[in-house]
């Protein structure tokens, strides 16, 4: 019975230090940096550690359960998958800052006058001409533009929820031989070890939304007081995300060796 609570314990908080990694800390950010509301980014850190608990007990089950062998390019291809999603995610959030751009703005005594800057219609933030004095814009204050991928998936309502998930798949992908190599050399019973796994990913969960509530409380305050430097935190994570992405990507395919003939991989 000991023995048991010990696992699930450990665990647990093994998870939860697991959700602070570098890499899943940067990714989660760059999606989070759009938004303001505490709640919906507690629900992106949820979707996101049910992603990567999925792929964890999943590649990590049939490793414990099966002796799976993950050979070293497939190995470093799923962390590659990584790197790309970091590079992409980075891309995204400078395209969005870059549109969020304000342009110069009207002298103040023209009332009425056509200007742009960043502006909020509820939780969206976004940029695009109008006026004040009167209010004028170019689309209701309940009906903001939305992207082109939006426009496409925006009628489903878990589609805001379908990314983190996605986002933690791909991540559990890279991390999930490790996890379960550190299990097979410390429990040697396959179903204490799966029960380990199914805690840590619940511990994984845990972490990572109290880490997507953290960025969100502080882009909120932040937001209250200074749009402008809010939007320099959003752009911060863009560029971080894509350096850290293309660095690992270049370590992954020139130092391991993935496009050689002889890639040599370790699960970390």
């Amino acid at each position: 019975m000991i023995g048991l609570l010990s696992i699930i314990a450990l665990g647990f908080f093994l998870g939860m230090r697991h959700a602070t990694d570098p890499d899943h800390v940067i990714a989660v950010s760059t999606i989070v940096s759009q938004q303001r509301n505490v709640a919906r980014a507690a629900l992106v850190g949820a979707f996101w550690g049910l992603g990567h608990t999925l792929t964890i007990f999943i590649v990590g089950a049939g490793i414990i359960l099966f002796n799976l062998v993950i050979p070293a390019r497939i190995g470093l291809s799923m962390e590659l998958a990584v790197a790309v999603m970091l590079i992409i995610l980075g891309l995204v959030n400078l395209v969005s800052f870059l549109r969020a751009m304000p342009s110069e703005p009207s002298p103040p005594d023209q009332e009425g006058a056509v200007h742009s800057h960043a502006h909020r219609h509820g939780d969206y933030i976004h940029s695009h001409p109008h006026s004040h004095s009167p209010e004028a814009h170019p689309h209701p204050p309940d009906q903001t533009p939305l992207a082109p991928l939006d426009r496409v998936l925006g009628r489903t309502r878990l589609y805001q929820h379908v990314r983190p998930l996605v986002i933690g798949i791909v991540h559990g992908l890279a991390g999930s031989a490790a996890v379960a190599l550190l299990v097979l050399t410390t429990i040697r019973n396959p179903n204490w070890a799966i029960v380990y796994l199914l805690v840590f990913g619940v511990g994984t969960i845990a972490g990572m939304m109290l880490i997507t509530m953290s960025i969100a409380t502080t882009f909120h305050l932040v937001t209250a007081k200074r749009e402008k430097f809010s939007r320099k935190l959003a752009l911060a994570s863009g560029l971080l995300s894509l350096t850290f992405g293309l660095v690992v990507a270049y370590q992954i395919c020139f130092v391991y060796g993935l496009l050689s003939a002889h890639p040599q991989w370790t699960p970390r």
